[in-house]
């Protein structure tokens, strides 16, 4: 399975935020969406990803003062990304790879969603137990 998948499912509804916000603002765009990172979005395209270890190092590093900080200051850049082409493992194992827990889905330079390991491993689990469901109902007509 694809990250098409994923985001048939999800939707492509995507959140973002532009590097020349502060980390003020983006940090109450995760608080009131109740979410753990955004892709910054510059001209269109995937400058980086800001998350809540984003707020940490800059608040442990600049203290307060950070909060006034753009986002572009802070963010992790590049992004690391994936198009909808992608197998569902194959982003598993990058973001394990490279210990991240959100890829922006990009294609042709355009953001078209954004994943997080929750969603893969959620998908997962489904396709998982659809797989033992359909394989005790073999057995049970056998």
């Amino acid at each position: 399975m694809s990250i098409a998948a994923i985001l048939g499912g999800k939707g492509s509804d995507v959140v973002s935020i532009g590097g020349d916000a502060s980390v003020r603002d983006a940090v109450a765009l995760l608080a009131n969406r109740r979410i753990g990172a955004v892709p910054v979005v510059e001209d269109g395209n995937v400058a980086g990803i800001f998350s809540e270890r984003d707020v940490i190092h800059c608040l442990k590093r600049d203290g307060p003062a950070a909060l006034d900080r753009s986002v572009r200051s802070v963010m992790t850049a590049p992004a690391i990304t994936v198009t909808r082409d992608e197998s569902v493992l194959g982003a598993l194992s990058l973001m394990t790879q490279r210990r991240i827990r959100h890829l922006p889905v990009v294609e042709g330079g355009a953001l078209l969603g954004f994943v997080s390991i929750g969603d893969l491993v959620k998908f997962r689990i489904e396709k998982i137990e659809a797989e033992a469901e359909q394989m005790r109902a073999y057995i049970q007509t056998a």
